[in-house]
């Protein structure tokens, strides 16, 4: 599934507005992964080759909840870039300051970052008088925030509306995340074998009833996998477990017809995350001890499914792998899934945080920018802002 895209159209001398997403971790001032940055200099040095006479960005960062937060800034992010690039980055007082205006008018100005769009309430409620505002910035409308693409938020739903259909575009990393999971959903190579693992079953129940017809195995592990083992009989200590959770793993294991599923053999255990670990040999958890990780066996058993897939898609750590006494398992699934010929898309917040800290990344197919976006495009294969783009078009 491929958008229309700006590659081969004139831009020489037109003001270009650009919805990113420049949603990256930043500690007192300071980005601390600035992937999803870097993933779009490309774009931005392209459209500049192209002659725009304004690039006009845009993003959100973290959830200020339509409040003017100053930590929540894009300045760091607008600092990157121009030094990145080496060239001026102008940031709004806010996204609907009367001097962008001013800006926009003037001629040694190359470059325009929109402060935070949700310090506007405006943008979460899909607001056409917001819309109107920011449409008068540019003569073309870029959408290349795959990331907020499932939400149906003013500067991906509303706006491309405002356009005619010829200066609506999708950029380069939406095309390539839709290639990317449409390979994955529409028809996989088999084996095709899925990776699972975080915390709530609730979370992501639609995308496992869609994998549970579509992979021919899923390979449980994280949090996510104890509801599952006591929706089983098996006992599981103190581990992260609501009963919803248990209930909803009893229903898709009810339907599991294939015995598609697999969940962990032997656990790595601890009285709590700061606390000295070992392994449990078998599935059963004692009291008074939680499970933080798979265990040895577990990582060899999910490898021998992985070294024979065709496809992969994995979605959530294997254990609380920001600690180094709970990282084995999941670092073990990248190098495991790193070392295969197989088609494989990683998606998911802590899914590529811990790829990327794996150092196994350059391996991977695809490392979705998406979270949700990419869970939910896997569950329905559409997404709101990518239909208003096709609409457009």
């Amino acid at each position: 599934m491929g958008l229309k895209s700006f590659i081969d159209t004139d831009l020489e001398n037109k003001k270009v507005l650009v919805r990113f997403d420049f949603n990256v971790p930043i500690k007192n001032k300071v980005i601390t992964d600035s992937s999803r940055i870097d993933l779009a200099l490309p774009t931005i040095k392209l459209l500049l080759e192209k002659k725009v006479s304004k690039l006009v960005m845009m993003s959100h960062l973290g959830r200020p909840q339509g409040q003017n937060h100053p930590e929540l800034s894009l300045e760091p992010i607008a600092h990157y870039i121009a030094e990145k690039l080496g060239i001026e980055v102008y940031l709004s007082e806010s996204a609907t300051d009367s001097g962008i205006k001013t800006l926009l008018n003037l001629g040694h100005i190359k470059i325009i970052m929109l402060e935070n769009l949700r310090f506007h309430p405006e943008e979460t409620q899909g607001d056409n008088e917001f819309a109107k505002i920011l449409a008068e910035y540019g003569d073309i409308y870029i959408n290349d925030a795959f990331g907020v693409c499932h939400r149906k938020h003013t500067s991906v739903y509303q706006l491309p509306g405002l356009y005619p259909k010829q200066s609506t575009f999708a950029g380069p990393l939406i095309n390539k995340e839709l290639s990317a999971l449409t390979k994955l959903i529409e028809k996989p190579a088999k084996p095709f074998v899925c990776v699972i693992g975080g915390a709530k079953v609730k979370d992501k129940i639609k995308t496992l009833e869609k994998l549970l017809i579509k992979a021919d195995k899923i390979l449980i592990g994280g949090a996510m996998a104890y509801p599952f083992l006591k929706a089983q009989g098996q006992e599981v200590g103190n581990s992260l477990c609501s009963d919803e959770d248990v209930s909803i793993a009893k229903t898709l294991l009810s339907r599991d017809k294939g015995s598609k599923i697999h969940l962990p053999i032997d656990h790595i255990i601890a009285s709590n995350p700061n606390s000295k670990p070992s392994i449990q040999d078998d599935k059963k958890i004692p009291l008074e001890q939680s499970g933080f990780d798979i265990g040895p066996k577990t990582q060899k058993h999910y490898q021998e499914f992985l070294s024979s897939a065709k496809t992969i898609f994995w979605n959530g750590p294997m254990g609380l792998f920001e600690t180094d006494n709970f990282s084995h398992g999941t670092f073990f699934i990248a190098e495991a899934i790193s070392k295969t010929d197989a088609f494989s898309v990683v998606g998911g917040g802590d899914s590529v945080s811990a790829v990327n800290k794996s150092g196994f990344s350059k391996d991977i197919s695809h490392v979705s920018t998406g979270g949700g976006a990419s869970l939910e495009f896997i569950e329905k294969g559409n997404l709101p802002a990518i239909q208003i783009l096709k609409y457009t078009h």
